[in-house]
């Protein structure tokens, strides 16, 4: 594909990092690698069949006709010259043997979660958590969908105080943009001295 991109020119060379967009079946990763990608995004979607239906929980997800079974692809430049190079990882259990390689050399990843289905997410967390991985938590706000405070999910998922939880529609590439900002921001700055605070919670309904 080609890009119109080189890899020096008068700032320098280019600075290319692997970013992975993981989630639940049906979170929007597609979705999201699509919205913000620069080139045409590399797609291995299959149409669910009755068949899959028999291992694919379609609760909250029910007007979904097509599963990722490899990975999404996406790239986009950062600043002028930070590449971030997206795998979108497949959600269902039967493809987590994918994500040890899709994840290798990768800087930091981002965990999109869907409310309604918020469970989904704890198989994403716990893995990069494992493997020491840096990752922040995106919150896709579909139409439709319960509103939740990030620090309610945040808790929901039993994440530490440093984990970014944001609100994103994944739909729009400002912010899908405005997710991966964080991302490069909060791999940045993970070392000692930093600190990230989260706003109090107001009362809502039980996520989980």
């Amino acid at each position: 594909m080609g890009s119109g991109l080189s890899d020096t020119g008068a700032e320098g060379p280019l600075a290319a990092f692997k970013i992975l967009i993981a989630g639940g079946f049906g979170a929007g990763k597609t979705t999201l690698v699509s919205a913000i990608s620069e080139v045409r995004p590399l797609r291995t979607e299959e149409v669910l069949t009755s068949v899959s239906v028999n291992h694919d929980d379609l609760q909250g997800v029910e007007n979904k006709t097509t599963t990722t079974v490899a990975m999404d692809f996406g790239r986009i430049t950062l600043g002028g010259r930070r590449v971030l190079y997206l795998f979108g990882t497949p959600g269902q259990e039967r493809f987590w043997f994918m994500w040890d390689d899709l994840s290798y050399g990768a800087l930091g990843a981002v965990v999109l979660a869907d409310t309604r289905r918020l469970a989904d997410c704890f198989a994403s967390v716990d893995y990069f958590e494992k493997r020491g991985l840096t990752f922040v938590v995106a919150i896709n706000c579909f139409d439709g969908a319960h509103r939740y405070d990030p620090a309610e999910v945040q808790a929901a998922l039993e994440l530490g105080p440093r984990v970014p939880v944001v609100l994103c529609d994944a739909r729009e590439p400002e912010s899908v943009k405005g997710v991966l900002v964080t991302l490069v921001e909060h791999v940045l700055a993970s070392m000692p001295g930093e600190s990230y605070g989260t706003r109090p919670a107001p009362a809502a309904p039980p996520l989980v």
